[in-house]
């Protein structure tokens, strides 16, 4: 994340700026509850501008998903390139995912918390965006290269993630009293378990 500065951002930082602090923004007080002139106030960027690069407050909140879920799949490409396996590439995703949400909890907040169809009703929920299909693709691989269980790849994709988001949530929430990467060990136990053959 950029660090806030007094005054005004130079030009080539003006869209990382509102970006930045608008997912700060929707994170604490909600899509809805959040206006372009407070994005623009906190932001030190003018509102002429914020228009210019975003058109509206959607705008800002499409760039947003759309960054996070091509930063998601990026991640995924570079994981499936350097890990061999379902088992392998599974256990790599959570650790990520874990990682994510210690160093950027407001990014995995706004992607787990944010009822995203209520403000981007054009584009794909969570759950069916290309980062979640290309999970599931790689648990369907493991299926036909029996390392998973033969059963449906949402089940099985459900029964090795959800698990570990659920702990994502209650990290973000404050339950967990130590940072995530502590439980990555005891948790991809129990979810390899769920499911391998």
């Amino acid at each position: 994340m950029l660090a806030q500065q007094a005054g005004k951002r130079p030009t080539g930082d003006t869209r990382q700026q509102v970006l930045d602090t608008s997912l700060t923004l929707f994170t604490e007080r909600g899509y809805f509850n959040t206006s372009v002139h407070d994005i623009a106030r906190a932001s030190k960027v003018s509102i002429g501008s914020i228009y210019h690069h975003f058109q509206d407050k959607e705008g800002i909140a499409r760039a947003l998903y759309r960054g996070l879920m091509e930063r998601m799949e990026h991640e995924l490409a570079m994981i499936s390139e350097g890990h061999a396996g379902a088992h392998d590439r599974c256990r790599a995703i959570v650790a990520l995912l874990f990682e994510l949400a210690e160093r950027e909890p407001r990014t995995m907040a706004f992607m787990l918390y944010a009822k995203h169809r209520e403000f981007l009703p054009n584009e794909r929920p969570v759950c069916s965006s290309k980062p979640f299909e290309t999970m599931r693709a790689i648990v369907a691989e493991g299926i036909r290269r029996g390392e998973i269980c033969d059963t449906d790849p949402v089940v099985a994709a459900t029964c090795l993630f959800g698990g570990p988001i659920r702990m994502i949530t209650m990290r973000l929430d404050g339950i967990l009293p130590k940072p995530l990467p502590h439980y990555l060990d005891a948790v991809w136990h129990c979810a390899w378990r769920a499911v391998a053959r």
